[in-house]
C-alpha cells in the first residue's frame, strides 16, 4: 500500500503527493520537522538510536525525533504528531508548542540516490516520561549537550546526515 508524503519544490513550496518510497528513488524534494527534546532544566538531550529497519537512515543515531510531512499537513503540526508517534509525548490543545529553532534545506545523498529534504527543526522541554515506537526507535538515552558535540566530533559515528548539518544551531 503506498504511502503518501507531501512533495516540494526546491524552494520549500509544497507541490504535491508521491508515494514515500517514489520520493527516495527518485530523490524528490521533501519535507521533515524534527524535535530536539531537552529536559526541563535545558541542561540534557534526549538523543536515540534509530532502529535497524528504517527505510531510511537505519541504525544510525539522531537527536531530532521526527519525520516526513503528510500532503497538506504544516510542519508545526508534523512535530506534534512525531513526538506523540515516537516518543509518546501527547500535547494537549493547551500545552505549549513546540518552538522553532531552524528552516533548513539539505541536498544530499543516501545509499547512492539524491535525498533532498526542507527541514523544519523545534524544540520542547521534557523530562518524560517517554514511550518509544518500537518500529521507529531502539533505544534513547539523556546527554549533555557536550556529550553528544564529543560523538558528533566523529565523523564515523553513525549519526543521521540531515540533523548533522543543523547541529550548530541546536546545541549549546
Amino acid at each position: 500500500m503506498p504511502e503518501m508524503i507531501a512533495v516540494y519544490d526546491a524552494a520549500g513550496r509544497e507541490i504535491g503527493a508521491e508515494d514515500r518510497a517514489v520520493v527516495y528513488t527518485e530523490g524528490l524534494w521533501h519535507a521533515s520537522a524534527g524535535v530536539l527534546v531537552r529536559s526541563l532544566d535545558g541542561t540534557r538531550v534526549y538523543v536515540h538510536r534509530r532502529t535497524d529497519t528504517k527505510s531510511v537512515f537505519a541504525g544510525m543515531h539522531d537527536c531530532l525525533a521526527g519525520g516526513v510531512l503528510d500532503p497538506g499537513e504544516s510542519p508545526g503540526d508534523a512535530a506534534v504528531r512525531e513526538l506523540s508517534e515516537e516518543l509518546g509525548i501527547h500535547l494537549s490543545p493547551t500545552d505549549p508548542r513546540p518552538i522553532p529553532l531552524i528552516t533548513s534545506s539539505w541536498d544530499g545523498e543516501w545509499a547512492g540516490s539524491p535525498m533532498r529534504c526542507h527541514l523544519f527543526a523545534y524544540e520542547i522541554r521534557s523530562d518524560g516520561p517517554f514511550t518509544h515506537q518500537p518500529t521507529e526507535v531502539a533505544d534513547a538515552w539523556w546527554w549533555t549537550d557536550a556529550e553528544l558535540r564529543t560523538h558528533l566530533s566523529d565523523p564515523t559515528w553513525p549519526f543521521v546526515p540531515d540533523t548533522r548539518t543543523l547541529i550548530p544551531h541546536l546545541l549549546h
